[in-house]
């Protein structure tokens, strides 16, 4: 084989590598899992304030157990800081407003043979640089158990992931504005 046919050869796969890592670093997808959309040259900090049980039906550790994942989903989710400032860059402010259980999947003996439990949060949200993007919303979220089962038996972990998909709610509806 003469050097011009082994050249012929190898230079268009060359070529093709050569174009492949040009365009593969100018053309790049970028995307955040997390959806925050945030200019954080211009948002430091947020306040998140107590969110209180307004409820006749009350399960006392639910506030701390909203707050804490609510927190604790900001600080994993975004570059933002936690102030004790109620007048940061961002406020998120609410309160627990419902607390229920209701029957669910009546069996032909006119039992329930689920039982849902349901909580509500309302909040607050506001963006000190840009008021378009306040939000005053109600989100809620359940969870069905088995109706043979006491409340206070599972009330702990099904108000831990009711809490998680609540703070995902508001998380989208608010900073990760969706």
């Amino acid at each position: 084989m003469t050097l011009n046919k082994i050249l012929w050869t190898i230079a268009p796969r060359v070529v093709a590598v050569i174009l492949l890592v040009f365009v593969g670093q100018s053309c790049r997808i970028s995307y955040k899992l997390n959806g925050s959309a945030l200019d954080y040259t211009v948002y430091k900090n947020i306040y998140v304030a107590q969110f209180p049980i307004r409820t006749a039906l009350v399960y006392a550790p639910l506030q701390q157990t909203f707050e804490l994942e609510l927190q604790d989903y900001i600080t994993r989710n975004t570059r933002l800081q936690l102030t004790d400032n109620p007048n940061s860059d961002l406020t998120l402010e609410g309160e627990i407003t419902g607390y229920a259980l209701s029957p669910q999947a009546v069996t032909e003996d006119a039992y329930a043979s689920q039982t849902r439990l349901t909580i509500t949060v309302r909040v607050k949200y506001t963006d000190t640089k840009n008021d378009k993007n306040d939000v005053d919303q109600t989100f809620s979220a359940y969870r069905d158990f088995d109706a043979s089962q006491m409340l206070n038996e599972v009330e702990e972990e099904l108000c831990g992931q009711i809490s998680k998909e609540l703070v995902e709610l508001i998380f989208n509806a608010t900073l990760g504005n969706w």
